[in-house]
């Protein structure tokens, strides 16, 4: 019996293609190809065992497509129902339970709302909100972030009050957080593979896009193995906590070698061989090759979700 793993994707070439050629050249009964979807009948799954998800995230109509995959037994990468739900605040909240270093932040009301909410709606929030209270307790410079969202898109260091007010007043609909900042020696991507398998990068966020990985052992000194194990199992346990096969996690060291967690809410991570370099390329398709393999061949690995247990 064969076995089919379709690829959504957006504009990456790098990485689809070469997860497909490292599947076909194991041998397996496990292949690999661009998933196609066409206008999809509520009755008509697509026939695939599973699927990566890639670009969801920015193709909403995916969304729907994806969860009634999940339904029909497909084992998609990263769940979709979580996928959606996930969001910054939450992720920070959960991180802190979980008995991680993770910046102080707020979440903040939106400052702008569509025509059908009135004041009567927002009854509930309090006004004027206390920003002097929120800049004195996470002091300056502080970071304002959309609350969801990636890639860094949207994300601004703050000096002061005055220029927190006039980007919250410029954010309209947008919900945001803000952040503590964490002044750090070193930051690391740590990439995760099927929740188990983590490989910790050196990545510096002030260089441009394609040298943050290539170039950061260049800016900041080389990881100590006892930091490197402890921000493995680390983030480990963030990706069994939010159920995530595929994600990378971010720490920011300080000088004292305390490890904070900032961004761990990368469901669809930048895994294009011009930016990991060769060496994380080749790790990167190996294991997620490994994982399709796997949960290809064995239904059981599926998420256990309660409508199906309805079904029996």
């Amino acid at each position: 019996m064969s076995h089919l793993v379709g690829l959504l994707v957006g504009r990456e070439r790098s990485f689809p293609d070469a997860l497909i050629a490292e599947v076909g050249k194991r041998g397996t009964d496990v292949s690999v190809c661009y998933a196609k979807v066409d206008a999809l009948r509520a009755d008509r799954p697509l026939p695939y065992d599973v699927l990566v998800d890639r670009i969801s995230h920015d193709v909403a109509c995916y969304q729907p497509v994806l969860k009634q995959a999940v339904l029909a037994g497909t084992r998609v990468i990263n769940n979709p129902f979580w996928r959606i739900a996930d969001d910054k605040f939450f992720n920070v909240v959960l991180a802190q339970r979980l008995g991680l270093k993770v910046p102080k932040t707020y979440v903040l009301p939106q400052h702008a709302y569509t025509e059908d909410v009135s004041a009567e709606s927002l009854r509930n929030l309090v006004y004027p909100i206390d920003w002097e209270g929120v800049g004195s307790d996470l002091g300056y410079p502080l970071y304002l972030k959309p609350h969801w969202g990636g890639g860094w898109r949207g994300v601004h260091r703050v000096h002061s009050l005055q220029e927190m007010l006039a980007l919250y007043n410029k954010s309209g609909t947008q919900t945001l957080i803000a952040q503590e900042e964490i002044p750090w020696v070193q930051y690391v991507r740590c990439i995760v593979i099927g929740k188990e398998q983590v490989l910790p990068a050196l990545w510096d966020p002030r260089r441009s896009h394609f040298e943050r990985y290539t170039k950061a052992g260049e800016s900041m000194p080389a990881l100590k193995p006892e930091l490197e194990r402890r921000l493995v199992e680390d983030s480990r346990t963030l990706c069994h906590a939010l159920g995530y096969d595929m994600n990378t996690v971010e720490w920011a060291i300080r000088q004292d070698g305390a490890a904070y967690a900032i961004d761990f809410m990368n469901s669809a991570p930048d895994l294009d061989l011009s930016s990991l370099g060769e060496e994380k390329f080749q790790w990167a398709v190996g294991k997620m090759a490994d994982l399709v393999i796997a949960l290809a061949r064995d239904p059981a690995r599926a998420p256990k979700h309660h409508w199906l247990k309805a079904m029996g």
